[in-house]
């Protein structure tokens, strides 16, 4: 069983809280002004560290209130919580975006090389023929 510290309730069964993914991602300023692969990577591309990192829960089967937290992937261990609007404590290991920074990943699609190795796997079709 793994404890997780609600800021308004205090400690309580992991049962009773609803993951949020990555915290501190900034909503679109002109959402309609985004292309499709700017949604999808708004939507889709997060950072998937080994180590601390920033996340959402709510506190579901309780106050319902959402949070952050920062927990280390490796260990599960939730080394900080913070509510909402507070600020993200120093902690080692937990890189902060940087000044000036983009108000959400915008990394992978152009990568050089991301596709390749996935397209030359994948099943072909016959010249003209249709999956």
């Amino acid at each position: 069983m793994l404890l997780i510290e609600c800021p308004d309730c205090g400690p309580r069964n992991e049962v009773e809280f609803h993951y949020g993914g990555q915290a501190h991602v900034a909503y679109p300023e002109d959402p309609s002004a985004l292309s499709d692969r700017e949604w999808a990577e708004y939507l889709f591309y997060r950072d998937n560290p080994k180590g601390p990192f920033a996340e959402r829960w709510q506190h579901a089967g309780g106050c319902r209130k959402w949070f952050n937290a920062v927990r280390d992937t490796a260990t599960y261990e939730f080394l900080a919580v913070y509510r909402m609007g507070e600020p993200r404590p120093d902690i080692p290991g937990l890189e902060r975006p940087a000044e000036g920074a983009e108000p959400f990943h915008t990394r992978g699609f152009d990568e050089p090389g991301r596709d390749d190795a996935r397209a030359a796997a994948a099943p072909q079709t016959p010249e003209g023929g249709q999956r």
